[in-house]
């Protein structure tokens, strides 16, 4: 380490920043972006900050600090110089918000016509052979490694679920990513990650290939995480536990005085199948918990990702005595947050709806349905309470007695509210402060700080 040049030439450090949400659809995601960015700015103010994206005219306007590297058109760094300067600023300024209420005012036509396109495919597929369109087998193809990569000083994977066998797609991108980062020289990281669960064999024999290499790796829980990377190879000095990335995005947002409302999400998809029953109940508990109480239903959409939260949502309401307006399609991780800090409790099947609350001082209610929230929700349980996990409550949407559970749950967290607010608040400033410092560790990777990046062991010639 120790070169004295910068990957333009110019003397500017070029950090490239993976992640797991391209298409910029769910505001838990977007709320751990703005925090690695403005973290990064703070040590790095002249960097050249490039994160992955599909959606760059999205990502000038819920980002603006960041640049937009395109990871469909080969993943190349923007222009330098007064050109790229004249882009960012028309980005930012103008093609940004214009991009994001063109996609406000069209997402609901473009959902539905995808789902036509669907069926019409799978209806052309069926007459043509007389049989049903068989599932796709094994892993779309893998894009190339982005051709930012040869200018980068510092490679992230940034925070997310996204390193399981639920999105193998992504964890073998991000594998490959940091592979070839390894491969030349450059310093790769993993910040705020949640690992697991992993019993795909193709991904567990590539996460142990590429994972050990990287020169540090921060989770996001304590819960499952270690033990897994410890299986995988990873030396233990390389592993920390700092908390969710969006824990202090969310805390800034807090209100001084404690909230009225009782928030709800409910996500159905792939990943988190739920009964029709369950949902049910679910709604008739809130519904009744809610006029019991005297206070307002609170919908609460982190993602809009295939309408998973809004479309199973919104049907909750339906009969409470007193509702809150839902928010726009083209409302910012900003807004969902301060949504929460007006709730006393609320009930999420979304991961990141209980990190904004818990951030907050704000009890929750978690129900799941999967392994993979599971694993999501006791590790956020631990990290905010490891003896009793009294601030969130995790409940398992196929018990028997799942009205009477959800109940018990509801009733005790609004009764302990307040007293649990400061601790709450505490745990999220001690997850604050060693997030920072794994940061700290990162930063001291790059030799010499800005302007002095890592000696390569090769030139890149291209992936």
């Amino acid at each position: 380490m120790g070169n004295s040049g910068a990957g333009d030439g110019a003397g500017t450090l070029k950090v490239l920043v993976d992640n797991g949400e391209y298409w910029l659809r769910n505001r838990g995601d977007i709320a751990m972006m703005v925090m690695t960015v403005e973290r990064l700015r703070e040590q790095w103010p002249h960097a050249r900050i490039g994160m992955l994206t599909d959606e760059p005219h999205i990502l000038r306007g819920v980002l603006p600090q960041a640049e937009p590297v395109v990871a469909h058109a080969g993943g190349p760094w923007g222009r330098d110089g007064l050109a790229g300067r004249l882009e960012e600023t028309a980005g930012v300024h103008v093609l940004g918000p214009a991009a994001l209420r063109w996609r406000s005012a069209t997402e609901v036509p473009k959902h539905y016509l995808r789902g036509v396109k669907n069926w019409a495919r799978k209806e052309v597929h069926a007459l043509a052979t007389g049989a049903p369109e068989p599932e796709p087998a094994g892993l779309p193809e893998l894009p190339p490694v982005p051709a930012a990569l040869a200018g980068a000083d510092l490679v992230i994977a940034q925070g997310g679920g996204y390193m399981t066998d639920v999105d193998l797609y992504q964890a073998h991108r991000t594998l490959n990513l940091l592979e070839a980062a390894q491969r030349h020289g450059i310093p790769n990281v993993m910040i705020g990650q949640g690992l697991g669960p992993m019993r795909d064999a193709d991904l567990l024999r590539r996460a142990a290939e590429v994972l050990p290499g990287a020169d540090l790796i921060a989770l996001r829980e304590g819960r499952r995480g270690p033990k897994l990377l410890a299986e995988l190879g990873v030396p233990e000095d390389k592993i920390l536990v700092t908390g969710d990335d969006a824990v202090e995005f969310s805390y800034r947002l807090r209100r001084p005085g404690i909230g009225t409302d009782l928030g709800l999400c409910l996500r159905i998809s792939d990943y988190s199948k739920v009964t029709d029953s369950a949902r049910d109940t679910l709604g008739e508990v809130l519904r009744r918990e809610a006029a019991a109480l005297n206070t307002a239903l609170a919908p609460l959409i982190i993602s809009e990702y295939d309408d998973e939260d809004r479309r199973h949502t919104l049907p909750l309401l339906e009969g409470a005595a007193r509702t809150r307006p839902v928010i726009g399609r083209a409302g910012t991780a900003q807004d969902v947050a301060r949504q929460v800090s007006r709730c006393r409790v609320l009930v999420t099947s979304a991961y990141h709806l209980a990190v904004f609350a818990l951030s907050q001082g704000i009890p929750a209610v978690a129900v799941t349905a999967s392994q993979y929230y599971d694993d999501k929700f006791y590790g956020l349980a631990d990290m905010f309470d490891a003896a009793t996990a009294a601030g969130l409550r995790i409940v398992h949407l196929d018990v028997d007695n799942l009205d009477a559970e959800l109940t018990r749950a509801i009733r005790q967290l609004w009764e302990s509210a307040p007293e649990l607010r400061d601790t709450l608040q505490q745990k999220a400033v001690e997850q604050i402060d060693a997030g920072r410092a794994g940061l700290d560790r990162v930063f001291r990777l790059v030799a010499g700080g800005e302007g002095s990046p890592g000696e390569r062991a090769e030139p890149i010639q291209g992936e």
